[in-house]
């Protein structure tokens, strides 16, 4: 049996923690529904079709849900939990009420601040930089949403690329317009705030440019 074949979507084994963010490739796929107020995702391994992690909007509030289906959705405020299938924290993606641009910020399993995605102002495509935990920037967005293909630069090096063209195993789930890949650059460090970043980024890019 082929290793396409082997494929299967939704399967899901125990994944800890450091197993699932030291990878250096990641498929995101968004429920997608009519009536759907909250954003949650589902992060696979593309090339087996392994469940490894589980995002969620959890405890939205009542006034932020009926928001969602307005003009005003995309300054309503939002809190997602990355965690592995098991239920084990892994990391926050949240930002309040935005009036203008977006600042969004990244905690970890213990709610320890990672570092802050901001918005650029007057980009061309919604960019955004990636800061440390003292604001200062690590790397920068670099794109157009209407293309959905984005890298974050550190200087002229690549460190990540968020795509919905992906040809590997697994490519016959590419026929929604929510489905996303992250590759990783295999040299940065594992275990490091920034590959946690880079991760929580897809669900910025999402959230703040494509709404």
């Amino acid at each position: 049996m082929t290793a396409a074949k082997t494929w299967s979507l939704g399967r899901r084994k125990s994944t800890t923690m450091n197993e699932a963010l030291d990878r250096n490739l990641f498929l995101i796929k968004e429920h997608v529904g009519m009536f759907k107020a909250s954003s949650n995702y589902d992060i696979y391994d593309p090339e087996t079709g392994e469940v490894l992690m589980e995002c969620r909007e959890e405890n939205l509030g009542i006034i932020s849900k009926m928001l969602r289906f307005t003009d005003y959705k995309r300054n309503t405020p939002f809190n997602l939990q990355i965690r592995t299938p098991d239920g084990e924290p892994i990391l926050r993606v949240s930002r309040g009420i935005s009036i203008f641009l977006s600042k969004v910020t990244v905690t970890d399993e213990n709610d320890q601040v990672l570092g802050r995605f901001k918005q650029k102002l007057f980009s061309i495509g919604g960019a955004f930089s990636v800061l440390d935990t003292s604001d200062k920037p690590i790397c920068q967005l670099k794109g157009k949403w209407t293309g959905w293909d984005f890298r974050f630069m550190a200087g002229d090096t690549e460190l990540a690329h968020v795509t919905k063209k992906w040809s590997g195993l697994g490519k016959e789930l590419f026929t929604s317009a929510d489905n996303y890949v992250l590759q990783i650059n295999e040299e940065l460090p594992a275990g490091g705030a920034i590959r946690k970043l880079l991760l929580a980024s897809v669900m910025c890019i999402d959230l703040v440019l494509k709404e």
